[in-house]
């Protein structure tokens, strides 16, 4: 495998930037012209001595906005651990640098425009989960790798790397096509990765978990739901839990996903916005495409719908499994869990009831084994796909029992755990686990010393709950639009004066004037001489704040925070 650097200088110049590779033994020197945006191989002869240098860590990539073109790089990293001999970074800071030296050519629109979009690309780097490495394909797991034909074991990291879970693809589309410049690079997976060196019985062994959140119909939950037109589900993610103990490693995978058909649940200042199915959309087709994808990748399906089987979200459940009928592919399983019915009350233990329907399948399925001498001793041959509504809590939790389930099997055939052992005994490894693991709740489990949850969990819920409303309504609209800048679903044309930042508000917002005037400029209350002025004054102000609350209420969509980059495509 052609690896990437891991060392570099930037030095940048009026003219240009040179990326210098610093790796031991390594003379070459990417040259960005910062007019002409062209970039060639050069060497260290043509760096200019007056050039301002700095060290970076990698390269991003490049994205264009209102002002011109503009390089990422990430300027700090983190290492989290080695896999399989492989150091795994987390990156933790970037910088954003304009090859145009001034903005002045902008007008004021232009440049408040170029602004925002700065702020958005900037919003995204700033979210916690970029990883990459540079000797290893992080995109793929275990089991992928291993069924490889030479010819891609030949290939550059950019070029044999798993496209839905590289994140700065578009940002290195400029790199796709010069094959020689593929060293300068490296795919970025975002999501969650944890490598943790472990002890049971005495024998050391590694427990590793990578989560990798897909680049297709990414966003935030309530503006990006169901699939796309490619069958693309919203919010996928494919979880790895990878164990390597006295050169034998072992791999297990689930994957998670919005509930793949048409559907919508746009915010409208209400608690939980109620779901729609679309009306007008053929569901069958783009649900087929999505599980034909998933077997060829990932073989037989097991479907975990985890949602409430009443109420709004009883529709979805219906729908789910009338469309899993009507697919008449004996490949792929449904299984309905009402987990909170089943979990009411505290009830955490009927959990096992879900683990106790799956259990045969879960051991016909297996998991990806490897013995000392590299040979293939077993491979996973089915998924389990769960979702709940948003694919977080719910999820979480039979995810993780899911894989605590695999991990006790594979312990015991790497020879880590002793017959009739159980990991839940294992009090100083349940930690690290429970401490670890993104797919645990850990409020949904009682506490080693007490059997009960805690107060600190149901408080943390709540604040979650709290966190979780304000970003539905007031911030998820820039949230999605900057990921949509970023994964380049929106790009942006320098010769457009209109962007879509602009939009005019409707009369709905003028109902807001009398609540705004009886703030700013508070009337004064009368004199109190009748109780007719006084009533006529509480009745005005009275009718006008209820009035004013029932029109936000009732045009709720109108008032929250959408969308307009992608508006058409993310509403349906």
């Amino acid at each position: 495998m052609a690896t990437a650097y891991e060392k570099f200088n930037l030095h940048t110049t009026p003219e240009k930037f040179y990326i210098e590779a610093c790796d031991d033994g390594s003379n070459d020197v990417l040259s960005i012209d910062r007019v002409s945006t062209e970039m060639i191989l050069t060497g260290m002869k043509d760096i200019p001595p007056h050039a301002v240098t700095r060290p970076i860590c990698g390269i991003m990539g490049t994205i264009r906005l209102v002002a011109g073109t503009y390089l990422i790089v990430v300027t700090k990293k983190k290492k989290v651990g080695d896999l399989l001999g492989h150091a795994v970074w987390k990156a933790m800071d970037f910088d954003v640098i304009s090859y145009k030296k001034t903005v002045l050519h902008l007008t004021d629109n232009q440049m408040q425009d170029n602004k925002a979009f700065l702020s958005m690309i900037n919003s995204v780097l700033l979210t916690d989960g970029f990883y990459f490495a540079t000797d290893y394909d992080l995109t793929h797991t275990l089991q992928r790798l291993a069924n490889t034909s030479p010819e891609f074991q030949e290939m550059s990291l950019l070029e044999r790397a798993d496209q839905r879970f590289v994140w700065n693809g578009h940002l290195l589309r400029e790199f796709m096509p010069q094959p020689e410049l593929h060293r300068f690079a490296f795919p970025v997976v975002h999501g969650f990765i944890i490598m943790k060196s472990c002890c049971i019985n005495g024998k050391i062994f590694d427990w590793n978990i990578i989560s990798r959140r897909s680049c297709f119909r990414a966003g935030v939950r309530y503006y990006v739901r169901g699939i796309d037109s490619e069958g693309h589900a919203a919010n996928f993610v494919e979880t790895e839990q990878i164990v390597q103990y006295s050169g034998g490693k072992a791999s297990f995978v689930q994957t998670r996903g919005s509930i793949p058909f048409y559907w919508s649940q746009r915010p409208n200042l209400k608690y939980k916005p109620k779901p729609q199915i679309s009306k007008t959309i053929d569901h069958l087709d783009g649900f087929q495409r999505h599980f034909d994808s998933q077997i060829i990748i990932y073989g037989k399906q097991v479907i975990l719908n985890l949602i409430d089987q009443k109420g709004s979200e009883k529709q979805l459940e219906q729908a789910f499994d009338k469309m899993v009928s009507s697919l008449g592919n004996g490949m792929v399983k449904y299984i309905a869990f009402d987990f909170h019915k089943e979990c009411s009350r505290m009830r955490w233990h009927r959990l096992q009831i879900l683990v106790d329907m799956v259990t045969e399948m879960q051991d016909e399925y297996g998991y990806f084994l490897v013995d000392v001498d590299g040979n293939v001793l077993v491979q996973q041959e089915g998924m389990f796909r769960s979702n709940c509504m948003d694919c977080l809590d719910r999820t979480n939790v039979i995810q993780s029992l899911l894989a605590r389930r695999s991990l006790q099997s594979q312990l015991e055939r790497l020879g880590v755990l002793h017959m009739g052992q159980r990991i839940e005994d294992q009090s100083d490894f349940e930690k690290i686990y429970k401490n670890g693991d993104p797919q645990l709740k850990s409020a949904h489990f009682p506490t080693p010393l007490t059997g009960k949850r805690t107060q600190w969990g149901l408080v943390m819920d709540g604040w979650n709950s709290m966190i979780r409303y304000y970003k539905n309504n007031f911030s998820d609209g820039f949230r999605q639009d900057s990921i949509d800048l970023f994964l380049g679903n929106y790009s942006i044309d320098e010769a457009d004066m209109n962007t879509p930042l602009h939009e005019t508000k409707d009369w709905k917002f003028l109902t807001l004037l009398p609540v705004v005037t009886l703030h700013v400029f508070p009337p004064h209350p009368p004199s109190g001489d009748t109780w007719t002025e006084t009533l006529a004054y509480v009745l005005f102000w009275g009718t006008a704040s209820f009035v004013t609350a029932g029109v936000i209420i009732f045009n709720g969509r109108e008032f929250v925070d959408a969308p307009k980059l992608v508006q058409k495509e993310k509403m349906d």
